[in-house]
């Protein structure tokens, strides 16, 4: 059963991506021109912006930083409706608790959780308005259960799943979408910093596949790759007595 309206046809539509300079965001904009979609792509770097519209005529670069909430305002005036806007901005440092930094936890928490607030303040008037529109968040599985070096990415990311799904409940009566997504490793620069093992890791141009797949089935969540997106949804059901020691063990 679809939980969304399906977005298959994108002939027409228009898709406002934040956060799309590199890595998942500017390969998922790119699929969606590819299938028709009029594309905006905003982040802080701009000439990364400039170098995507280059590559893709028609599409157009709109830089804004996600914590300038007056910039966010302007930019959904100038846009209006849009009939998808895709949070892709996000931030990843590995901490744990012997490196604990205040500083550092706290930007996880404004460019992961805090800019979807902003957006929200900033779109959601016009979405109540039209009555349509999709609204979809790029989360993480890290945002499931606690892990071993994600003391401020994981509870950054499970507070935006969580708002997420409370939005759903809100908005899909209204004839609005929501969708939550749910990576494994992605290759991205955000990756890159890891140094240990990332099974299954895939590619942004898979991701961005999947992504759409998702958008067109009308799913709420989208997950991949699923051979570990599974594999993380199962240690969800174990109990702390279960869960604890294994997660210890495989991080060792």
């Amino acid at each position: 059963m679809s939980l969304n309206p399906p977005l298959r046809d994108w002939q027409g539509k228009t898709a406002w991506l934040i956060g799309a300079s590199t890595g998942i965001g500017a390969a998922t904009a790119s699929a969606l021109h590819a299938a028709g979609a009029r594309v905006i792509v905003s982040a802080r770097q701009a000439e990364l912006l400039d170098k995507f519209v280059a590559a893709h005529p028609g599409s157009r670069a709109l830089p804004l930083d996600v914590l300038d909430l007056p910039a966010l305002h302007a930019a959904a005036r100038e846009l209006g409706p849009v009939d998808l806007c895709v949070y892709c901005a996000g931030y990843y440092r590995a901490m744990g608790a012997a490196n604990f930094d205040l500083a550092e936890a706290r930007r996880h928490l404004e460019i992961n959780f805090n800019g979807v607030l902003h957006l929200l303040d900033a779109v959601l008037p016009q979405l109540l308005t039209a009555g349509s529109g999709h609204l979809s968040f790029i989360s993480s599985v890290a945002g499931y259960r606690g892990l071993p070096k994600a003391l401020a990415y994981g509870p950054s990311k499970a507070a935006l799943s969580h708002l997420a799904e409370a939005l759903y409940l809100d908005l899909h009566p209204r004839g609005i979408g929501v969708s939550v997504i749910h990576p494994g490793f992605v290759k991205t620069p955000m990756t890159a910093q890891n140094d240990f093992h990332m099974p299954a890791e895939i590619s942004p141009e898979q991701a961005a596949r999947a992504m759409l797949a998702g958008w067109a089935a009308g799913d709420f969540e989208i997950h991949f790759p699923k051979r570990f997106t599974r594999f993380m949804k199962a240690l969800r059901q174990l109990p702390y007595r279960l869960y604890f020691p294994l997660v210890s063990k495989t991080n060792r």
